[in-house]
């Protein structure tokens, strides 16, 4: 009787430890990423326009926004003052933002930000699409706030903030994970302190990421409703290196929002800067160890046959594991954009080749892809990279590029940095 009141006690323990991990699996502890497309996005249009009715009116200043909003993408991109018809905007724009807008009986005024498709647009402006983006950067959103350290153990500001930011004028590829699933048992603020190759490699290999960056905020609040100071920091890598830091301020707790989508743009500008100034350089160890060769091993047969081998007598006539085929299509306005493409399938783990054997400059190629699991899983690999993926089994198609939807702008706040 006494062994069973020592054992109760362990044994309804377990049971809570083991009830409070699967209650962290269920549900979702972040906020999806508002566009993972890559877009072009030119902000702050201003339109002023009347017409007949208010309808004629807003369609007008979309018309209006979507040709200034090319102009300063063909300067931004180095074409100068680059001209297309408004049909071929409407193939090219794939989103408008509406920053503000005001619609009355007649007339249109508004600020609106238009996302453009990074692919169509590139090849109407004779530029690579992807060339000029880092390899794929695994984001952790580290959150410091009353002396807890937060990813993303549950829902918080840091990490909405970086899901609304669109980073596709960014030249870091970001891998945003959305929180959900097993994100906040790999994801945590342990695991931004522990340095082991071994399991960040598979973290890595989880999310088809080949880097991590961490960008932390500590806030600090004067009393509850006041002012916020939030001290920012961008790190890299499994060591977590600075890369540099800065401190902004807001004047309440409204203006919180605010805050850290400032933070969250400086940030990418500081990661920006390191990329292109080489401090953001790979660390092999992140890369799989290679596999050791082994050299086959001749297994005598009767007779006194000794060029008889082990494959030979169990009848297997080819590789053990010979991976999948999957025919991938995909468009391809320009040869840049074919090899692009064929870089980023390589890079997901568990392909062995990517090569296009059906070409179609300007329309859609038909890449063969010989891919170690289940199609499944290079199906969500390649979501996560922000493709759109249609199809099923051995066939799918990808597309960079979806719709946005419109976003209201945060909560108004004076921010001092």
């Amino acid at each position: 009787m006494r062994l069973r009141h020592l054992v109760t006690p362990f044994a309804i323990l377990s049971l809570m430890v083991g009830a409070g991990a699967l209650a962290q699996l269920e549900g979702g502890r972040g906020v999806a990423p508002v566009d993972s497309s890559g877009s072009y996005e030119v902000s702050g249009i201003q339109v002023d326009v009347e017409a007949k009715t208010a309808e004629d009116a807003r369609y007008g200043g979309w018309r209006i926004a979507q040709r200034k909003a090319w102009v300063q993408l063909s300067r931004r991109l180095g074409r100068g003052d680059a001209l297309v018809s408004d049909g071929t905007l409407d193939q090219v724009v794939s989103g408008i933002v509406i920053e503000n807008e005001q619609i009355g009986p007649t007339r249109y005024i508004a600020r609106l930000g238009v996302l453009f498709d990074r692919t169509r647009a590139g090849s109407l402006l004779g530029i690579a699409a992807y060339s000029d983006r880092s390899r794929p950067m695994l984001v952790l959103p580290l959150q410091i706030s009353g002396g807890v350290g937060t990813v993303f153990e549950q829902r918080n500001p840091w990490q909405e903030a970086w899901a609304r930011y669109r980073t596709g004028n960014s030249s870091i590829d970001y891998v945003r994970p959305a929180g959900n699933g097993a994100d906040s048992l790999l994801l945590n603020a342990g695991q931004v302190s522990r340095p082991g190759r071994g399991w960040w490699r598979t973290i890595l290999d989880q999310y088809g990421a080949q880097d991590i960056l961490i960008p932390i905020v500590r806030l600090y609040r004067s009393y509850p409703g006041g002012p916020i100071v939030g001290q920012f920091q961008a790190r890299h890598g499994p060591d977590n290196e600075l890369i540099g830091s800065f401190a902004l301020r807001v004047g309440s707790a409204a203006g919180l929002p605010a805050l850290l989508d400032a933070g969250v743009t400086r940030l990418d500008g500081v990661y920006q800067r390191a990329l292109r100034q080489g401090a953001l350089g790979f660390d092999p160890s992140l890369s799989p160890p290679p596999e050791p060769e082994v050299a086959p091993t001749d297994v005598p047969g009767e007779l006194g046959d000794t060029d008889t081998t082990l494959a030979e007598i169990v009848g297997d006539t080819g590789p053990a594991t010979a991976g999948i085929q999957v025919t991938l299509q995909y468009e391809s306005p320009s040869v840049t954009s074919v090899a692009n493409t064929e870089s980023l399938l390589r890079s997901i783990p568990g392909v062995r080749s990517a090569a296009t054997n059906s070409l179609a400059l300007g329309g859609e190629s038909l890449m063969r892809v010989l891919y170690d699991g289940d199609p499944e899983a290079l199906r969500a690999a390649l979501q996560v990279r922000g493709y759109q993926v249609t199809g099923s089994g051995a066939s799918i198609r990808i597309r960079r590029g979806a719709p946005a939807s419109t976003s209201s702008p945060p909560a108004d706040g004076t921010i001092d940095g």
